[in-house]
C-alpha cells in the first residue's frame, strides 16, 4: 500500500492560487511547506507544488484557462490529477489521496465542492435564468481538481480556439461554464471530502480539505485615522443614497469626504470641478487621487474609494489592512479581468471598494497614465495603468461588487464580508445590519468579537 500511495502521490500536481503581494506570497510559501512536509513521510519524491503567480509572466494566469496549455505540456505525460488550492485551503494529504482514488484517473473528471445560485444573477450574466440552481460550480476555497485527460483536452481547446470572454468576473463560475461547454463537457462532480469547515471544527472529521483561519490576523488593526475615505456621489443621489451611508457606516470613518458635481454644505460635498457623467467617472476618480496626495487632506497610508451605494464594514477593513505593507504599492479589492485570454489586464471593480496604499497612488500619478475621457470606466483605466506599470492587483473575495443575493449562500457562509454594492431591490440599511455590522463595533475595533477576528 505504501508503494502505491507514494506512487500515486507523485501523480498529483498541486497548484496554489497565489498572488504576487508580499503578504500573499508568504501565505502561499507556508502552505507549500506544509504540503511538502506532509508528503515527506509518504514518498521519496515530493509532488510538484506550484505557486500560480510565479509560473509565467502572463498577468492573467490567475484566470487559470490561459495557463492550461502550459500545465498540460509540463505534466500531461506523467501525472493523474491537477489539484487547485486557494491560500486559505488546508489539505490533509492522505485523506485527499483516498478521496481521489475513488475516481478513474483515465477518465475526464472535474471535482469540487458544488455551489449554485439561488436566483439568476448579474455576476453570472444571468446564466440559467430559468432555473439558476441547476448549474453547479466549485467553491475554490475547498480545492478543486481536474483529471489529466480533461486537462489535456481543455488545453487543446484553449490552443485551437482562443479564449473569447471579454470579462472575467466570477472565475469559479466561468471555469465551470468553460469545462461544461454547453453540455458537451463534464459537469462538476461533488466530492464530500472537499470542505469549507474551519480546520478544527468537529464536523470536519471526514474532510480532506478545510479552511484555515489566519487568526489573530496580522497584528493590530490599522487605525481609522490612517484610512482616508472618498465617496463618489452626484447631485441626484444626495437625497437618495448619501443618507444610507450616513445611517450605516459613515460614523466608523475618521476621515471621509463626499465628492460630487454639486456643492452641498448640508452633507457636505466637495465639487472637484469634474462634470458628472452617467457612467465611468474616470475624471472624478483621478481628481480624487490628486487630492489625496495634495496638502488639501491629512496624510494617511491608505485611500479607500467607494460609490455612494457601496455598503462597507470599515472595522473589518482595518483588520484586513493590518496584513499589508503600505510602503508597497498595494491595490486591493475584488479583482476582475478584461481580455485576459489575449494579454489584457486585471482591475479592481469599483463598486466593492478600491483600496490603495499611498505608495500605489504616488506611483500611479507619477506615470503619464490618465483618463482618455472623463466618463471612461475609472476602475478599468486604473487597471490598464497598473498593468502598464507592472503593479499587481491584489484580490480579496471579501469585497463584493454585487448584493448578497447575487452570491451563492454556501459561499458567503464561510466569509466575514467587508463590502457589498448596489441598492437595487433591497433595503440597504437592513443588508448592512445583517451582513456588515458587528455588535461591538460602534465603540472601537478592540471590542471586535473574537469569532470575526478568526474568520478573516
Amino acid at each position: 500500500v505504501v508503494y502505491s500511495r507514494s506512487h500515486y502521490l507523485r501523480e498529483i500536481v498541486f497548484v496554489i492560487q497565489s498572488q504576487s503581494n508580499s503578504f500573499h506570497m508568504s501565505w502561499a510559501e507556508r502552505q507549500r511547506a506544509d504540503l511538502l512536509q506532509q508528503t515527506q513521510s509518504l514518498t521519496q519524491t515530493p509532488p510538484p507544488v506550484l505557486l500560480l503567480h510565479s509560473l509565467t509572466d502572463n498577468e492573467g494566469d490567475w484566470s487559470i484557462l490561459p495557463l492550461l496549455p502550459y500545465l498540460s505540456s509540463l505534466f500531461g505525460k506523467n501525472s493523474s490529477w491537477l489539484v487547485f488550492l486557494e491560500e486559505e485551503t488546508n489539505v490533509k494529504v492522505t485523506k485527499l489521496l483516498q478521496a481521489l482514488r475513488k475516481f478513474d484517473r483515465r477518465k475526464e473528471w472535474f471535482l469540487g465542492k458544488p455551489l449554485h445560485d439561488e436566483e439568476s444573477t448579474i455576476i453570472h450574466h444571468y446564466a440559467f435564468a430559468e432555473n439558476p440552481s441547476i448549474f453547479k460550480y466549485p467553491d475554490f476555497s475547498a480545492a478543486w481538481a481536474l483529471s489529466i485527460p480533461l486537462l489535456d483536452r481543455l488545453a487543446n481547446k484553449v490552443r485551437d480556439d482562443p479564449l473569447k470572454s471579454d470579462f472575467t468576473i466570477d472565475l469559479k463560475h466561468e471555469v465551470a461554464l468553460y469545462i461544461w461547454e454547453n453540455g458537451q463537457g463534464p459537469r462538476l462532480t461533488a466530492v464530500p471530502e472537499l470542505c469549507t469547515e474551519p480546520e478544527h471544527s468537529p464536523t470536519a472529521q471526514h474532510c480532506a480539505t478545510t479552511l484555515r483561519r489566519p487568526a489573530p490576523l496580522c497584528g493590530e488593526p490599522v487605525k481609522k485615522e490612517d484610512i482616508f475615505v472618498a465617496v463618489k456621489t452626484c447631485k441626484k443621489f444626495h437625497s437618495e443614497r448619501v443618507p444610507v451611508v450616513k445611517k450605516t457606516w459613515e460614523r466608523e470613518a475618521s476621515l471621509l469626504e463626499y465628492y460630487s458635481d454639486h456643492t452641498d454644505p448640508s452633507i457636505p460635498t466637495i465639487d472637484l470641478g469634474v462634470p458628472n457623467t452617467e457612467r465611468g467617472h474616470c475624471g472624478k476618480t483621478f481628481a480624487i487621487l490628486e487630492r489625496y496626495i495634495s496638502d488639501a487632506v491629512p496624510k494617511t497610508s491608505w485611500l479607500l474609494v467607494v460609490d455612494d451605494d457601496t455598503l462597507i464594514s470599515l472595522p473589518r477593513l482595518q483588520m484586513l489592512l493590518s496584513c499589508y505593507n503600505p510602503s508597497e504599492p498595494v491595490c486591493l479589492g475584488e479583482r476582475y479581468g478584461y481580455g485576459l485570454g489575449q494579454g489584457g489586464y486585471s482591475y479592481i471593480t469599483g463598486g466593492g471598494g478600491m483600496v490603495f496604499s499611498r505608495a500605489a497612488v504616488v506611483r500611479l500619478l507619477a506615470s503619464d497614465c490618465k483618463c482618455y475621457r472623463d466618463d471612461a470606466p475609472d476602475d478599468m483605466v486604473l487597471g490598464m495603468c497598473l498593468n502598464a506599470l507592472g503593479l499587481p492587483v491584489t484580490h480579496s473575495s471579501l469585497f463584493h461588487q454585487a448584493r448578497p443575493e447575487d452570491y451563492s449562500r454556501d459561499f458567503l457562509a464561510h466569509q466575514v464580508p467587508i463590502s457589498f454594492h448596489k441598492h437595487w431591490n433591497i433595503d440597504p440599511v437592513a443588508v448592512f445590519n445583517r451582513w456588515l455590522k458587528d455588535e461591538s463595533m460602534s465603540t472601537s475595533t478592540h471590542g471586535l468579537n473574537k469569532s470575526t477576528k478568526e474568520e478573516l
